[in-house]
């Protein structure tokens, strides 16, 4: 696609495009940010065909699910991929296990990098048109000394990188080694993701935790970035003849305090009134951790999430806006939108009980 169009087109304007329609295979589909790249291929005419588990929860594409060429299995799985994946296709992957329970850290490790691993070399194999690899602004990694971080940074070895950081700058290494093979490759790097998701998993956590009227906020910071404006770059760079470029997909940055706030009015909840003090955190990640021996559930605050939640950074959007004249919604836009979304799929209770 012309990037002359750009900014027309991310203002919802249809555009003529120079591109027949393809094919593009996706990864991590049935994810927040992966369902929002579906939707936009199908908008644009293009087909989808996107890789699952015979288990995976489907809820976030139920309006779409019928236009989707569906292959089962997984990542690992490197006969599979060579199946599914056929030369000119786009490749957009965006599947990763995210979480920063230390139980999970192998199956992240081969799931986000070996996963990683073997889709960039069967697309080398395919000579696919390009490939589009969902990262993560944790991949950029995130130093003692840092304050704003934009995609020059280097990756520094640190107790603030948590082993989902460090899978995901392995996957970005793989990624870039496969570049310098010859494959067409970008990867965008998104910050806190907000959509109207699954409140359980991942960024839309957030939004539970409001619902739920929690009493403490931490002290630290949050960059953010809508699910659709991601969709949007990913489609934009996979029509441009931009490759071994990383972009970061950042809107703003907003306190803790504030973000719980705006949710919670949002909902018709009290926001958290209180300040978690550092040691508060400290202690709240090792009776987290106590309680899941007898649950088996993952914790929901670990000690890495503890110190993140202390932390401020400012991830920068520069690159984006001048290579594509990338605009991003606003704060009010993105919670407006979840949190509509949110309440539309929540459980009808009794006034008097608490959601």
């Amino acid at each position: 696609m012309c990037i002359f169009f750009v900014h027309f087109w991310h203002e919802n304007k249809v555009l003529p495009s120079t591109h027949l329609p393809f094919m593009v295979f996706i990864t991590g589909v049935n994810g927040l940010v992966g369902s929002f790249v579906a939707r936009e291929f199908l908008r644009h005419g293009h087909a989808v065909r996107a890789l699952r588990r015979p288990d995976s929860d489907l809820g976030l594409l139920q309006d779409i699910a019928g236009q989707i060429e569906w292959i089962e299995g997984d990542i690992l799985d490197v006969p599979l991929l060579a199946q599914a994946i056929r030369p000119g296709d786009i490749v957009v992957h965006s599947a990763a296990i995210v979480s920063y329970a230390p139980a999970r850290q192998r199956e992240m490790f081969r799931t986000n990098v070996e996963g990683t691993a073997n889709l960039v070399n069967v697309c080398l194999e395919k000579n696919v048109k390009k490939f589009c690899f969902v990262s993560s602004v944790a991949a950029l990694g995130r130093g003692k000394d840092s304050v704003e971080i934009n995609e020059n940074g280097q990756w520094q070895e640190s107790s603030l990188n948590a082993g989902y950081a460090k899978t995901k700058h392995l996957a970005e290494l793989e990624v870039w080694r496969a570049a310098a093979e010859g494959l067409r490759a970008v990867a965008v790097n998104p910050s806190v993701v907000l959509g109207p998701g699954d409140l359980r998993r991942s960024s839309t956590q957030l939004f539970g935790y409001a619902l739920a009227e929690r009493k403490f906020y931490p002290a630290g910071s949050v960059n953010y970035v809508d699910a659709r404006d991601v969709a949007s770059a990913v489609f934009l760079l996979a029509n441009s003849e931009i490759t071994g470029e990383r972009f970061i997909l950042n809107a703003g940055t907003v306190s803790y305090r504030d973000l719980l706030a705006q949710i919670a009015r949002r909902f018709g909840k009290r926001p958290p009134p209180w300040l978690a003090r550092p040691w508060m955190a400290q202690v709240a990640w090792r009776m987290e951790k106590l309680k899941t021996l007898f649950t088996r559930h993952e914790p929901l605050i670990t000690r890495e999430t503890a110190r993140l939640s202390q932390s401020h950074y400012v991830f920068r959007n520069d690159k984006i806006k001048k290579e594509l004249g990338f605009t991003f919604r606003t704060l009010d836009e993105s919670l407006d939108w979840t949190c509509a979304g949110l309440k539309g799929s929540l459980p009808q209770r009794h006034p008097k009980e608490k959601v």
